[in-house]
């Protein structure tokens, strides 16, 4: 369970990180603090669920465009999970946007990868020993 909250919280502070740097991606107003942290933990947790859930199917779906990219199909798998997430969050009432297929979503999903791998490392329940 502790792995699941911390994959949730990975997930969306990711989401914030990309909001921060793509200009594209956006996180409602914003004018209440508390509001928007509980906006962006509700959208990790969107996040994480559809990737759970969606991922490997799309994954499945698109095995020769990604053998046939050597990997590189990936990036545009996680940007097909960025805008669906938008899409999704939209549709809960939450405020979370993805402006723009090619370019915010793609970098953004970029930016979410490295982000929650960094985080990821420090998962206390991954703990190999």
């Amino acid at each position: 369970m502790g792995s699941f909250i911390f994959r949730v919280l990975a997930n969306g502070v990711a989401l914030w990180v990309a909001s921060l740097i793509v200009p594209g991606i956006a996180f409602g107003s914003g004018s209440d603090t508390l509001n928007t942290v509980i906006t962006i933990a509700a959208v990790g947790l969107v996040f994480g669920l559809l990737n759970a859930v969606l991922k490997p199917i799309l994954f499945v779906l698109s095995l020769p465009a990604l053998i046939l990219t050597l990997g590189l199909f990936t990036f545009v798998l996680n940007a097909i999970m960025l805008s669906i997430t938008s899409w999704a969050a939209s549709g809960l009432g939450l405020a979370f946007d993805v402006n723009e297929f090619w370019w915010d979503a793609i970098f953004g999903a970029l930016i979410v990868s490295i982000v929650s791998t960094m985080l990821n490392l420090f998962n206390p329940s991954d703990a190999r020993g």
